[in-house]
């Protein structure tokens, strides 16, 4: 049985073309790919690439300057917060977020808008393994071009599953039985007749948005549409801690505000979702409401 796609590069000694991770004393990360005969500089001196090629992970090595660095291959989430970028990138917090609430499985059917610089697609891809689909859609082909080629950087060669088209995702979208369609783009609701249609009953549609303008105008778009479930909508924020004797303290900076998440689930044809239990707060379908719906009432709220 062969190995999945990319997993050859994640274990074992390193190997010329692999790529290595240097930790300097102070916590500080440097990348770069293995090639025989070449060496690698800093500030703080020199050591040839070849001191390392052969060596197990987790070596250390010494520069020409005494300077250790620890030598590992870097995590999916330090590739790509390193990796060349035309787009801003979706941050691996998201990414887990994404994979986890929309729940990516080996071997589903995911169609993706809003390719940016292939961070998500790399995530995506790994979760799908070689058996699944993931067909990504990006309106501008230069942004389309440093995906690919962070994709296949990472992995170490083009992947089996993965289709990436170059424009509009409602004027392209051509899969059926769709699984999971992933948004990130800044107008998913116009998106959304297309996706309803390509996705299975039970399928699951994530959006990514930045704005809560934006995460409005989602949410509200897809109830209007109907054929989902009710919205689920949430964002998500990382502090680390600083660990030492008894000095326990959260650190001074967190990974706050990136993007909302919201997610929800394709209802089989012809159902109408229930109405929501819940009242809208007073005021929220006023007169200053210009959103869906603008005019015609509390959606799908029970009297």
């Amino acid at each position: 049985m062969s190995e999945p796609t990319g997993a050859a590069r994640r274990r074992g000694p390193f190997k010329v073309g692999d790529q290595v991770q240097l930790t300097d004393p102070k916590g500080r990360h440097y990348t770069f790919t293995l090639e025989a005969g070449k060496n690698f500089h800093t500030h703080k001196g020199s050591f040839p690439h070849d001191e390392l090629i052969g060596a197990p992970e987790g070596s250390v090595v010494r520069t020409t300057g005494n300077v250790a660095y620890l030598a590992l291959r870097p995590l999916l989430p330090d590739y790509v917060l390193s990796m060349p970028r035309g787009a801003a990138v979706v941050y691996p917090k998201d990414a887990g977020q994404i994979l986890a609430f929309a729940d990516i499985f080996p071997g589903a059917r995911v169609v993706e808008a809003g390719v940016g610089s292939g961070s998500l697609s790399s995530f995506l891809l790994r979760a799908i393994g070689d058996e699944g689909m993931l067909h990504s859609y990006e309106r501008r082909e230069d942004f389309a071009e440093i995906a690919q080629q962070n994709v296949e950087r990472y992995f170490g060669a083009p992947h089996p599953a993965w289709q990436l088209t170059v424009g509009d995702l409602q004027d392209n979208l051509s899969d059926t039985d769709v699984d999971r369609v992933i948004l990130d783009m800044l107008a998913p609701w116009e998106c959304l007749d297309v996706v309803s249609k390509a996705l299975v009953p039970g399928g699951i549609l994530c959006c990514y948005v930045a704005t809560t303008t934006q995460l409005a105008r989602t949410v509200e778009s897809i109830r209007e549409i109907g054929g989902f479930n009710e919205p689920t909508a949430w964002e998500s924020m990382i502090r680390n801690w600083h660990v030492e004797g008894l000095a326990v303290r959260p650190d001074h900076r967190m990974i706050g505000h990136t993007g909302f998440l919201l997610t929800a689930r394709r209802l089989a044809d012809g159902v109408e979702p229930p109405m929501r239990r819940r009242r809208p707060s007073k005021g929220a379908y006023g007169d200053d409401y210009t959103g869906p719906n603008a005019g015609g009432g509390t959606p799908r709220a029970e009297g």
